[in-house]
């Protein structure tokens, strides 16, 4: 187990934790289900809400398995971006966890009717994390999705 007590600066911390919420983008748009899921810990959760204005209840995925799986579903887009923006982390104290905002502008490319379509998702991570022996990691993710846009992809 490393001895990670050198790295316990605050601006070492953010920048994990920056990390680990790339790596969960990268992840997702390569096609890596498991490397997504290797983001949280062993028994992390992450709970989706549907589009703004849905009545469906969130779908809520517990464990590495469950996560990995759920992200299978992506495989339906022919390609995916997320575009990674704003990041507030607040720190509890003791310094070993955190909770943290996160922006997110989602592009998921898919064909309609012959016509290739981009579906914008303006999404907004709200995640609680854990300092763990493999570096930091999401305990829980909640994805709130505040506007989806629909729109023909050109050229």
């Amino acid at each position: 187990m490393p001895d990670r007590s050198l790295d316990r600066s605050p601006l070492h911390d953010r920048s994990e934790i920056r990390d680990v919420v790339q790596t969960y983008a990268h992840g997702a748009d390569r096609r890596k289900p498991e490397l997504v899921a290797s983001m949280f810990t062993p028994e992390g959760r992450l709970i989706i809400h549907r589009d703004p204005g849905s009545t469906e209840p969130p779908a809520v995925r517990t464990g590495r398995t469950e996560i990995a799986k759920a992200l299978t579903s992506l495989e339906r887009y022919l390609a995916t971006t997320h575009l990674i923006a704003n990041q507030l982390v607040s720190f509890e104290p003791g310094g070993d966890r955190a909770n943290a905002e996160t922006y997110c502008t989602a592009h998921h490319i898919y064909e309609s009717s012959g016509v290739r379509r981009d579906r914008v998702m303006s999404i907004r991570y709200l995640d609680t994390f854990a300092r763990t022996d493999e570096g930091w990691r999401i305990e829980t993710r909640t994805l709130h999705c505040d506007w989806v846009q629909d729109r023909p992809l050109t050229g």
